[in-house]
């Protein structure tokens, strides 16, 4: 009567609520070693972090890399270094070439001093407030990057100023930019710093990139005239590398060819390439350092599966007298076994959201910041793809740490379970 009245409980029990009664059974244990699966949980958060906030950067720079121009092409020294602006001219020359603009990064750090707002003692460089900064010859410039819209008068104001500038419009957003503010720039390069103090400049428009048709567009952007570095000995008359549009992109490589054959015997010789080549090895220096990151993450990921695995196996162990009971009453092995990978599975689950909100939760506040972390990027989202990839990782984790435990369990006997206890 007693094992036929334990049978019919654990009918009932199997048979009222079905899943339900699995799930509050898994959350009554996990309540009993919340520190443990908390551990856990924060673990495999960590791991879907790691993953989601590198995909999103390299997803970030695969956008911008294949939404360049064809048309542009890149001129540079060959050995590294400048270029004289006497360049430019013999390069417009050049069959094929339709325009030419010089153009280098100034690398310029916010300065506190700031018209009507500064305060004693705040002059001193933001070394944390960095955004990406181009000096560039604008008009040109500007004329082969239409991407880069900035509303006509503005433009035009802009061009007038020689300390003009124009500012993408959520960076200046962010830095709390009016058109008319001035503010100031100290470089870390050396030779664009100048022995009486910062560059001022002051705001003559704003940059709305068009990120519908060209997304990855940068948008965290300042651009100024080159001409305002004249002052500087050491950089007047010379680039760092120039723009150069091409009348048909067809035949890109063979006005890049006529460009370095230009200088083939000169003491600066150029290295020219697609716009899209140039930051593609951009992309594959970053690329380096992406497979050292997911070398390491791969290594988290393993150590992650490893432990999760570990508390599974001791929860198993923990619990070998609730799994006895649990058969003696009637649950079949599958049922136990299911029991322990469901378990399991929900740590992942709750680990793979953890991680996927803390990276949501991070690139916002990262492109909230008045500085950015990578420059010169529109602002880095986290992806559906990625965050479905992540989630399935984690559910990975979940599943292939528990099947091990699980089996324990499923062909566990009642009493070899019971005398261990």
């Amino acid at each position: 009567m007693t094992s036929g009245h334990g049978h019919a409980n654990g009918s009932a029990l199997r048979d009222n609520g079905g899943p339900v009664k699995f799930l509050a059974l898994v959350a009554k244990h996990l309540r009993h070693t919340w520190v443990r699966a908390g551990s856990t949980v924060a673990a495999v958060g960590l791991c879907v972090f790691l993953f989601c906030g590198l995909q999103s950067v390299l997803a970030e720079v695969d956008s911008y890399v294949r939404t360049r121009s064809p048309r542009r092409l890149i001129t540079s020294n060959l050995l590294s270094g400048g270029l004289p602006l006497a360049h430019g001219p013999r390069i417009q020359r050049v069959p094929g070439v339709r325009r030419v603009a010089a153009g280098l990064i100034f690398a310029g750090f916010l300065r506190a001093k700031k018209e009507g707002r500064a305060e004693p003692g705040s002059a001193a460089t933001q070394w944390t407030t960095f955004f990406h900064n181009m000096a560039v010859e604008a008009e040109p410039y500007f004329a082969m990057n239409p991407e880069l819209r900035v509303p006509p008068d503005q433009f035009r104001g802009f061009l007038a100023d020689p300390r003009g500038c124009v500012v993408g419009r959520k960076l200046a957003a962010k830095l709390g930019f009016d058109l008319g503010d001035h503010f100031f720039l100290e470089s870390i390069v050396p030779a664009f710093q100048k022995p009486s103090g910062p560059f001022e400049f002051v705001v003559r428009g704003f940059i709305d990139p068009d990120l519908e048709n060209h997304p990855g567009t940068p948008a965290d952007v300042m651009f100024f005239h080159l001409q305002y570095l004249d002052v500087l000995p050491r950089v007047r008359g010379w680039t760092v590398n120039f723009m150069v549009e091409v009348e048909d992109p067809a035949r890109a490589a063979e006005v890049a060819s006529r460009i370095d054959g230009l200088f083939e015997n000169s003491g600066e010789q150029t290295i020219t390439g697609t716009e899209k080549a140039f930051a593609a090895d951009l992309a594959a220096q970053a690329g380096e350092l992406s497979q050292l990151l997911n070398g390491i993450g791969l290594a988290v990921c393993f150590t992650i599966l490893l432990v999760t695995a570990n508390t599974m196996s001791m929860a198993v162990r923990e619990r070998r007298t609730e799994i006895a009971v649990l058969k003696t009453i009637g649950f079949r092995s599958a049922q136990v076994m299911a029991l322990v990978v469901l378990e399991s599975l929900l740590l992942g689950t709750l680990g793979g959201a953890l991680g996927v909100a803390g990276t949501a939760a991070a690139l916002w506040a990262v492109n909230a910041m008045p500085g950015v972390v990578l420059p010169g990027l529109a602002a880095v989202s986290l992806r559906t793809t990625v965050m479905l990839l992540a989630l399935g990782m984690a559910l990975a984790i979940g599943l292939l740490a528990g099947l091990l435990p699980a089996w324990t369990a499923y062909r566990a006997r009642v009493t070899e379970m019971l005398r261990a206890t």
